[in-house]
């Protein structure tokens, strides 16, 4: 892909990226508000704002990075994690995993709506919009529904600090759970050889390809 190509794939993915990643990290803060958790809501998280939840390298430069190395074919990014005090809910365990369960079905939402957009009002208006407007939104679109997608699938890997594995941590047993959570200060780099290996795609895929089904029925 030449220049103008990956130029035109910034474009596009730009907003898919900050959509996902606002609403990934404002549902987090939501859900620990509604449960008694004041925190993000103090730190001025709760908010559609995308300056409050960019992270220079997550949001910015490795998604740049990213879609120079794979020739514009592969773009991901994550925000500053929503500060949560688990000590402020009634019961800590089960608020950590609705709270953490909140980013992925946000994710899930956006890309229902979108799909919701695409079939029943874009689609329906082709030949109506003009193309220089209908090309991009669609486009834009279909880039925002794939992006959703993906954070949630990858977010979903059993292993905190992962949401996947807070999620795990809140519902087994309290050894087990434990157990876990020894394991999280090794999670980022447990995470990052799963990457390098190519093993985050045998989970993750797979429930890719679920939530696809799931908008399929839309």
């Amino acid at each position: 892909m030449d220049f103008t190509g990956i130029l035109r794939q910034i474009i596009i993915s730009t907003p898919a990226i900050l959509i996902a990643i606002v609403f990934h990290e404002l549902a987090h803060g939501w859900v620990a508000y509604r449960l008694g958790d004041n925190t993000a809501k103090l730190s001025g998280r709760l908010t559609l704002n995308p300056v409050s939840h960019i992270d220079p390298f997550g949001t910015i430069i490795m998604p740049f990075v990213l879609l120079i190395l794979t020739n514009g074919q592969w773009v991901f990014g994550y925000a500053k994690p929503v500060p949560v005090n688990p000590y402020n809910f009634r019961n800590p365990r089960s608020g950590m995993a609705l709270t953490a369960a909140g980013g992925p079905a946000a994710n899930l939402m956006v890309a229902i709506i979108c799909t919701i957009l695409i079939k029943w009002i874009v689609l329906p208006l082709m030949g109506v919009i003009p193309d220089y407007i209908f090309e991009p939104l669609i486009l834009i679109l279909r880039a925002t529904i794939m992006i959703n997608i993906v954070l949630a699938a990858f977010n979903l890997i059993p292993i905190p600090p992962l949401d996947g594995g807070r999620i795990l941590m809140g519902v087994l047993p309290l050894q087990y759970a434990q157990m876990m959570e020894r394991i999280e200060p090794f999670g980022s780099l447990i995470v990052i050889f799963m990457i390098i290996t190519g093993l985050t795609t045998v989970f993750v895929w797979p429930i890719v390809k679920l939530f696809f089904n799931i908008l399929s029925l839309f």
